[in-house]
C-alpha cells in the first residue's frame, strides 16, 4: 500500500523546495489534490466505493487505496476521498451519478487544505513535539489516519510508510504547522 500511495497519489509538489531536508528528517510540500469530503448512509457506502474507485473503509482509523485514489475514514459516515488535481470534475460526477437517489453529502475541499510529507527516521519523535499520539508501527500502522490537533491546530496525520506520514491542515493553518515542525527540526539537528 505505501509503495502505491508514494509513487501514484501523495507525491511532493515539483515546483516547490523541500521545507527541511536533514540527514533523518525532511518537510516536503504534498502536489496538489482532489479533496472531496463525502457524509452518506451505511447502505450507500459501495456504491460510492464503486463510482470512486477505491473502497470506502468502514474499520475507523483506516483507509482503503485504488488506482490514484484514496479514502480516508474520517467517522462513521464521512471520509475523504482524494484523487489527481485534474480528476475533480470526473470523480465528482461519477459518484453524484451513483447516488443521485440516496441521500449524501459530497463537497470540494480542494483549496482548504493541503497537505506535508514529514519522513524519515526521526518523523515520529518530529511530530510527536506537537501530537500525543504513539507513532511507534505497533500503535500506528502504515495505512492508519487519524484527525488529530498539533498544538493548536486541527490536523489529519496519514502514515502512508513505515517513516513516512502526511499531514494535511486548513491552507490557513499550514504555515503555523509547517513552521512549529521546521523549528523542532532544528532542535533536533542542534541535539
Amino acid at each position: 500500500m505505501s509503495e502505491l500511495l508514494a509513487n501514484d497519489l501523495i507525491t511532493p509538489d515539483a515546483g516547490e523546495s523541500p521545507l527541511l531536508s536533514l540527514g533523518n528528517v525532511s518537510i516536503l510540500k504534498g502536489a496538489p489534490l482532489t479533496r472531496l469530503s463525502l457524509r452518506l448512509r451505511e447502505a450507500s457506502v459501495k456504491d460510492a466505493g464503486k463510482a470512486f474507485g477505491a473502497s470506502l473503509p468502514v474499520k475507523a482509523l483506516t483507509c482503503e487505496v485504488g488506482d490514484k485514489r484514496a479514502a480516508l475514514w474520517m467517522g462513521p459516515d464521512e471520509w475523504t476521498l482524494l484523487a489527481p488535481e485534474d480528476d475533480l470534475q470526473s470523480v465528482f460526477n461519477s459518484i453524484e451519478t451513483a447516488l443521485k437517489d440516496q441521500p449524501h453529502a459530497l463537497v470540494d475541499i480542494s483549496e482548504r487544505s493541503e497537505s506535508i510529507i514529514v519522513s524519515g527516521e526521526k518523523a515520529a519523535w518530529l511530530l510527536n513535539t506537537g501530537i500525543f499520539i504513539d507513532f511507534s508501527l505497533e500503535a500506528f500502522p502504515v495505512g492508519m489516519v487519524t484527525r488529530t490537533v498539533f498544538h493548536k491546530s486541527p490536523v489529519m496525520v496519514w502514515r502512508t510508510g513505515p517513516d513516512t506520514f502526511v499531514v494535511e491542515a486548513w491552507v490557513s493553518f499550514m504555515d503555523y504547522v509547517a513552521g512549529l515542525l521546521v523549528q523542532a527540526a532544528q532542535e533536533l539537528q542542534a541535539a
